[in-house]
């Protein structure tokens, strides 16, 4: 069987990733829609080596006879098509955030919690989680099964990606005009961001705690346990593709590295770089383009009773969003969930 798949946002980084990873992964797709705004209509985007798909306009598509939406236009773009799309039949994996919280709205990485994606069904949506927490609790998932998770402490070094390719120009402008002695212009982040770092990602809230924060907490408890609670400080980094996070767990019971190690080293989506010496861990250059999320500096917390820390980075264009969507779409398929194609 193969399926009529609709990407919203094609000309974004994300969407453009979908479309990549679509063919990388060879889903079986019968027949592609790349979607966007009426401004980004009529303009062409690769699909494989050899094919170019002209651009629809997603505020005039008809959902009909779709079965899989793979949505990444902005939320507030989601809100109005999204819906739509799914009272149309199109099932709908929204990259947004749009619908993550929604009780209605199953919020799923495959390698966490895959019994969730059979939830969808009330409005035909769900959810991607946020790039950040994506990562995160791909780690946490296997030390959260042996230990029992009772605290999670993380700082995030995120790249300029996640605010887009607006993000990654200006960090490329900033660059160039620093080395002209010449001052950036802050437009898309709060402050130059060129050699930089800035602990402000997304708007503050009332507890001064950021929404990315906020997020991280709360979507962390939807995806593994709601008992689990999260501190985050997310910082945006002058680092064009790839999240990191210093990651320190507090357990209920005791951890011993060598198998919380082992244990990481045989989860699904994890690759564990961990040689103490020189260089021997994995940074943002090495996980661009790549699926896994990697998992390093793994050592006890000293200050906790039951304490672990380690490092994690991964490619938030890839696990962070556009695979962990379609990975979403595959178990879909896998499950038998979506109604029968041709």
């Amino acid at each position: 069987m193969s399926y009529r798949v609709a990407v919203a946002g094609a000309t974004g980084a994300v969407g453009r990733e979908i479309l990549k990873t679509l063919i990388e992964r060879n889903f079986p797709v019968r027949e592609v829609a790349a979607l966007a705004s009426g401004r980004s209509a009529g303009q062409q985007v690769s699909f494989g080596e050899d094919k170019v798909l002209t651009v629809q306009n997603l505020e005039t598509f008809d959902f009909t006879g779709w079965d899989i939406g793979l949505f990444s236009p902005g939320a507030s773009v989601s809100a109005i098509h999204a819906p739509r799309a799914g009272a149309a039949g199109c099932v709908v994996i929204d990259n947004t955030s749009q619908f993550r919280m929604d009780p209605d709205v199953p919020l799923v990485v495959p390698e966490v919690n895959p019994q969730d994606i059979a939830k969808f069904a009330k409005k035909n949506i769900i959810a991607n989680p946020n790039c950040s927490t994506i990562q995160m609790v791909v780690a946490l998932k296997p030390l959260h099964d042996k230990y029992k998770i009772k605290r999670v402490v993380v700082s995030t070094y995120q790249s300029v990606s996640g605010a887009g390719k607006e993000g990654m120009d200006e960090l490329y402008m900033n660059t160039k005009q620093h080395y002209v002695n010449e001052r950036g212009k802050a437009e898309v982040f709060q402050k130059d961001i060129a050699f930089n770092v800035i602990p402000q990602i997304d708007v503050f809230m009332d507890d001064g705690a950021t929404k990315e924060e906020w997020k991280m907490a709360v979507e962390t408890k939807k995806i593994l346990d709601p008992g689990i609670p999260v501190i985050a400080t997310c910082v945006r980094v002058p680092v064009f593709i790839g999240h990191s996070e210093a990651v320190y767990v507090e357990f209920e019971n005791p951890v011993n590295v060598n198998e919380a190690r082992a244990l990481l080293r045989a989860a699904p989506g994890i690759v564990v770089e961990d040689q103490r010496v020189e260089g021997g861990y994995a940074t943002p250059i090495e996980c661009k383009g790549e699926d896994a999320v990697y998992v390093s500096r793994i050592r006890k917390d000293p200050t906790v009773e039951h304490g672990l820390a380690f490092w994690c980075v991964s490619d938030n264009l890839r696990k962070g969003a556009a695979l962990n969507a379609v990975q979403i779409a595959e178990a879909l398929v896998a499950r038998g969930l979506l109604k029968k194609a041709a």
